[in-house]
């Protein structure tokens, strides 16, 4: 029996099930509302389910209706990258990539690699989904994205690991902060202020006490966050000093947090690209992938993105 509806139906279906909502959900594929509901009825006729449970304040999916989601959303993702396979001219490409990344990585830098990235590919969609570094590494295993961008998983046998960078930690402090005048500061140092780390289940929080775990004197937290990100933002409030990747820090022209390179010892991490080992990437999720390493060659160039900021 031939099953009656088209692309265009899917695609109805996809945008209600992700927006939640019929007028926003017909204006994302540029119809009509009446025209929209009438697609999603042809939808469930023609499945002979209810996909949706509809309400005058709300949409929600049935049951059926998100298992059905998740499988046109992954109907869909391959049609993409089968169109994307097929044309020839770059700048008109449609698709999405999903990335996964630790939040030390994402305000500072990828934020300007997806800004020269759009530049280049305006019609590519970029999901970013950051997480602690272990939670990273398993969603590139699970195959839940693209590739991530990381600071484990190059001893791990499922992963293949492009280096991007390689980052040493630095003190991180106000520019009012007595340690915002020196040239470098010891690990020593720190423990005469109030000092603020990362929670020990941080990727970072293991890196560091491994590397530091034949010093006699190192700083106690007073404060502790799950994420770098927020940790500078207590720095930024003039709660203490911390220890960060120099990936995570603003630049020199940044009104109130300074970066202060940390010594005895230097502590450094490798920040690359995972992805699953002998796994082919979409056309969409190869070219974010190498533009990443284009990147990695022309460093002058995030900085002057960074500066028009």
């Amino acid at each position: 029996m031939a099953v009656n509806f088209d692309l265009n139906d899917l695609q109805a279906f996809r945008a209600v099930a992700e927006l939640g909502n019929f007028r926003r959900a017909a204006e994302a594929v540029h119809i009509s509302q009446p025209a929209f509901s009438r697609r999603i009825d042809k939808l469930e006729e023609a499945l002979g389910v209810k996909l949706l449970e509809r309400t005058t304040r709300r949409v929600s999916l049935t049951a059926v209706g998100r298992e059905f989601a998740r499988k046109t959303q992954l109907m869909l993702d391959e049609l993409d990258n089968t169109l994307l396979g097929i044309r020839g001219v770059a700048a008109t490409r449609m698709g999405e990539v999903t990335v996964a990344c630790v939040p030390s990585t994402v305000y500072y830098y990828l934020s300007r690699v997806v800004m020269r990235y759009r530049e280049r590919y305006p019609k590519i969609r970029l999901r970013v989904f950051d997480a602690g570094a272990n939670e990273v590494l398993n969603q590139v295993v699970r195959g839940e994205v693209d590739f991530g961008l990381n600071f484990i998983g190059s001893q791990e046998p499922e992963i293949e690991f492009q280096s991007l960078q390689e980052e040493r930690f630095v003190a991180a402090c106000r520019r009012d902060h007595a340690l915002a005048k020196k040239r470098q500061v010891t690990w020593k140092d720190l423990c005469a202020y109030d000092f603020i780390s990362v929670a020990k289940t941080s990727g970072n929080r293991l890196l560091l006490d491994q590397a530091l775990a034949g010093v006699a004197q190192r700083p106690e937290s007073v404060y502790e966050a799950q994420h770098v990100t927020t940790l500078l933002g207590l720095v930024e409030a003039g709660l203490g000093v911390a220890a960060v990747p120099s990936m995570a820090m603003p630049g020199k022209d940044h009104p109130l947090l300074v970066s202060v390179p940390l010594v005895e010892p230097a502590v450094v991490r490798q920040v690359g690209l995972i992805r699953r080992r002998n796994r082919q990437l979409s056309p969409a999720a190869q070219q974010l992938y190498d533009f990443f390493l284009e990147m990695k060659q022309q460093p002058a160039r995030l900085g002057r993105a960074k500066a028009a900021r």
